[in-house]
């Protein structure tokens, strides 16, 4: 019997890193498949969700394979004459969790197509009901909802109605997982929320495909809720009492120095990704950010910088008030993880999804390049798995200096 963890909660939850479920629906060391529609495949090409799976799994790793198709639905998964089956991709990686993401494409049919939403969805899980990938434990199956539909003007006409039905089908998935007792992530609310906030950066391109940026945000909520939050760091010091606090770090030997401060920082669990923005992110999204706070400094200008390196340079008053710190060397390394683990799914992709069938099953299947394709194929997968056995997060909690310098003018 697969265990039911009721994934959906509100953006405040989410974004405090409270999880509603009794257990994380995510384990240490699973092996995940991510299957689905366009936002599942994308997930793959932003590698933010991957990246927040490792960072909180360093002892006991997750590892990942994304077989997300752009344009996936429940009853409509094409694919090349003589592609592999799905399964061999789930046995092969051992597969212990599932995480489906489906609901989009078939909202277009409206209220009239509920119903077949709803059988269609009951047949993909009775597919995987009682399967053992990985040749121990049934499968585990967490299903995704939809986001919501974004207002763009011109450009996302009868916006009211196309998220009445993602409401609608966002429901009959919730009514399937609770009969099913199967994991649910609600996106359609959080995003809904986000959404509603004018002033804030778009998260979208055309109203139902993320950005970079909706990939950030939607990815560290969705791990928030299947791995039962990640709080970011929260520093915050006294200049005066050199009293100090922290959330996700341990702050100690903090002295004044230089009309500043300088104090120890150890990790205890690693930094949050930047947002890949300029400006700011939604107000509701800044607590999912690294942030030091510093009160009572002196009037003037003030660097921090982190083992010798300059990061952010701002006045006393920014510093009372809080400054997100998402550019320092150790947000650099957690970045270049992400970087590491797009190049990994790069390699897996080439693996999976050749490029180019005609080299496979068609009129160039004999010549050459054709006959030297299989070749390729099984190489492109010994770098995959290679590179994702490399993508380790250090376990060991690593300290630094961090201090606040006053910048004369």
């Amino acid at each position: 019997m697969i265990r039911r963890c009721s994934f959906t909660f509100s953006l405040v939850l989410a974004v405090v890193g409270l999880a509603t479920a009794a257990e994380p629906a995510i384990r240490p060391g699973d092996h995940v498949a991510i299957v689905g529609n366009t936002f599942a495949d994308q997930l793959r090409v932003n590698g933010y969700l991957e990246t927040h799976l490792l960072q909180r799994s360093a002892e006991k790793r997750v590892s990942v394979r994304n077989l997300g198709w752009g344009g996936d639905m429940l009853s409509a998964r094409d694919r090349p004459t003589n592609f592999p089956a799905e399964e061999a991709a789930l046995i092969d990686h051992q597969t212990d969790l599932i995480i489906a993401c489906f609901g989009m494409g078939e909202s277009f049919a409206g209220t009239d197509g509920l119903p077949a939403f709803r059988t269609a969805l009951e047949t993909f899980v009775a597919s995987h009901r009682g399967r053992k990938y990985n040749d121990k434990a049934e499968v585990r199956l967490v299903l995704v909802s939809p986001i919501a539909y974004e207002n763009l003007g011109a450009l996302t006409p009868e916006r009211e109605r196309r998220n009445r039905e993602l409401a609608d089908y966002t429901a009959a998935m919730e009514q399937v997982a609770s009969r099913q007792e199967l994991g649910f992530v609600n996106l359609f609310n959080p995003t809904l929320q986000l959404m509603a906030d004018s002033t804030a950066p778009k998260l979208t391109t055309n109203g139902i495909h993320l950005n970079a940026y909706g990939y950030w945000a939607v990815s560290r909520l969705l791990a928030d809720e299947m791995t039962r939050g990640h709080r970011a760091w929260a520093l915050r010091l006294d200049a005066r009492t050199r009293d100090a606090q922290g959330e996700g770090v341990t702050i100690t030997q903090v002295e004044s120095v230089g009309g500043g401060v300088r104090f120890t920082v150890k990790e205890n669990r690693p930094p949050t990704l930047a947002p890949p923005i300029k400006g700011q992110p939604h107000a509701a999204l800044q607590p999912l950010r690294d942030t030091l706070v510093v009160a009572n400094l002196a009037p003037g200008e003030y660097r921090l910088i982190i083992d010798g390196e300059p990061v952010i340079t701002a006045d006393h008053d920014r510093w009372a008030k809080g400054i997100a710190i998402d550019s320092s060397p150790q947000h650099r390394n957690a970045e270049a993880l992400r970087q590491a683990v797009n190049d990994k799914n790069q390699q897996w992709v080439y693996s999976w999804k050749a490029l180019n069938q005609v080299h496979i099953v068609g009129e160039r299947k004999s010549s050459p390049s054709g006959r030297a394709l299989p070749g390729e194929i099984i190489e492109f997968k010994r770098l995959a798995d290679q590179k994702d056995n490399a993508l380790r997060p250090s376990v060991s909690p690593l300290t630094h200096e961090w201090r606040l310098t006053s910048v004369l003018r």
